[in-house]
């Protein structure tokens, strides 16, 4: 099993504009891009 990465704003951002490409232009509230953005912008520990 490789070793899991942290969530970066960089990649929540390409994930949301992703997202919201193939929903015209919407993120759906609890998608996982929605998931990734919160996590992303969260204080690091």
């Amino acid at each position: 099993m490789s070793k899991p990465t942290k969530m970066t704003t960089k990649a929540a951002a390409r994930i949301q504009g992703a997202t919201a490409k193939k929903n015209g232009g919407v993120v759906p509230k609890g998608s996982f891009a929605a998931k990734a953005q919160s996590v992303a912008s969260k204080p690091k520990k």
